[in-house]
């Protein structure tokens, strides 16, 4: 089976250099053309920069996903280059936050913002372009983990994460009708493999994670608290191996499953969610399946980002 999205056109939301880029570096790879939309120009500019030295074409679909106008407006500059949007990945949002006891009000209610409106109204206007044009397109909303299991230090994160599940499936049915498929998808904390975005952490001495030299105590912890009855907001101390398989994966992987959720062979596909964490969320809570040097892991990565390791 080979997975072919020629002649499709797609839009990516939120194309940050970490998931977002990895997707719409799959979607190009695998034959779309790509609008590239996030709220950074330099994050625009960075993933069609990527696109388009591993061989494919890109266009920038700039504006805040929140803002109702702007998302039509980016939406009929693809139309009005490309004509059509067969695939829309919904993967804009606002990672991190703090826990319950420590989030802001304005904090949580941009971070839910951000997930909710965006997912809706991007949905809404590219649902409404491939229902006018007869388009059997697919729409894939990026979930979470922190969408479906408990996690310390995230409360907005999860709220609005596991808002992002239900709305596909009614989503699905609205949609069924035009021959329109809406899917989520579920990565768990992948490992970044951008080159440049390796590189750029590298140069500034955080972590493969993107953590800055003396951040402790995980998402959300509590800054120069004096409250002596504080917890910290996560244990980020010694694990085993978490994930059965040995690894969350990459944005890669992610992008490889996402491409073929939005290919022609998962024509009957919609209202599900497709999970791509290594094995995570089925595993029991109280037990790994075995040690770390007993792990075989996956198989080998098929690499997407042909470009050579960045300086760094």
């Amino acid at each position: 089976m080979e997975i072919s999205l020629e002649g499709k056109v797609a839009l990516v939301t939120g194309a940050g250099p970490n998931i977002g880029s990895g997707i719409a570096l799959a979607l190009s790879k695998y034959g779309a053309k790509v609008a590239v939309n996030d709220v950074s120009k330099e994050s625009i500019d960075a993933a069609i920069a990527r696109i388009e030295r591993n061989g494919g074409e890109a266009m920038a679909a700039p504006g805040d996903v929140t803002d109702e106008e702007t998302v039509k407006g980016y939406v009929s500059s693809v139309l009005g280059k490309w004509g059509k949007i067969d695939i829309l990945v919904n993967n804009a949002a606002l990672l991190g936050g703090r826990g319950v006891l420590d989030e802001t009000e304005e904090g949580f209610r941009r971070a839910v913002l951000v997930s909710a409106m965006g997912t809706f109204l991007n949905t809404k206007w590219v649902g409404r372009s491939m229902a006018e044009r007869g388009v059997k397109g697919s729409i894939v909303c990026i979930s979470s983990s922190n969408g479906w299991n408990g996690s310390a230090g995230v409360c907005a994160y999860a709220f609005h994460k596991g808002g992002v599940n239900n709305f596909v499936r009614a989503a699905a049915m609205d949609l069924a009708p035009y021959g329109i498929r809406v899917n989520s998808f579920t990565p768990t904390a992948p490992n970044p493999d951008n080159p440049e975005l390796l590189a750029q952490w590298a140069r500034e001495g955080r972590t493969p994670f993107g953590l800055r030299p003396g951040a402790t105590g995980g998402l959300g912890a509590p800054e120069g608290t004096d409250e002596p009855w504080r917890k910290p907001a996560r244990f980020e101390g010694p694990r085993n191996p978490m994930v059965p398989m040995g690894t969350t994966g990459t944005p890669t992987d992610i992008g490889h499953a996402v491409a073929w959720l939005c290919s022609d062979y998962a024509r009957l596909i919609s209202g599900i969610d497709l999970v791509v964490d290594g094995g995570a969320r089925a595993k029991n809570f109280a037990y790994v399946p075995a040690g770390p040097d007993s792990i075989a892991g996956p198989l080998p990565l098929i690499v997407l980002d042909e470009t050579p390791p960045f300086e760094g």
